[in-house]
């Protein structure tokens, strides 16, 4: 099979893409995609258990550990004692944490809006299938079981 034939190196070419569009656009504001990722995934009201982080970004919670340490020191974010478990801390956004997710979710709706006016309703709704589908066969965990 040529790599073009194959259904990973779409996927894969396509995420480099979108992933150099948003850290071109993220480095207007002096940040990086995964600084942008992880403010927009954290509690507003309830700030988000830093250990919840990384795998809401896919990641090895050791692999952010210094992402968090930079925003911290970037004055984007703020750590606080859990109260139920003080092992824990929870992260919580600063103003100026909350201006840079702002940022984000405009970049990403930006994003989002151009693909959603140029290619038609039904054929977004067959490739959110497929890439269900896909995302089935790789949690089946059976795609290199000997059968």
């Amino acid at each position: 099979m040529k790599p073009e034939e194959t259904v990973d190196f779409h996927i894969k070419a396509t995420w480099h893409a979108i992933a150099r569009m948003y850290n071109a656009e993220a480095a207007k504001y002096n940040v990086t995609v995964s600084v942008g990722y992880i403010l927009l995934n954290i509690d507003l009201e309830q700030g988000t258990p830093s250990t919840k982080i990384a795998p809401l970004l896919g990641l090895e919670a050791r692999s952010i550990t210094r992402t968090l340490k930079n925003m911290e020191n970037d004055g984007l974010i703020y750590k606080v004692q859990d109260t139920k478990d003080r092992r824990f801390f929870r992260i919580f956004l600063t103003d100026k944490g909350q201006e840079g997710r702002e940022h984000a979710r405009q970049t990403v709706l930006k994003f989002n809006h151009a693909v959603y006016e140029t290619i038609p309703d039904e054929k977004l709704k067959v490739f959110f299938e497929v890439m269900m589908q896909v995302q089935k066969i790789i949690d089946g965990g059976e795609v290199y079981l000997d059968k």
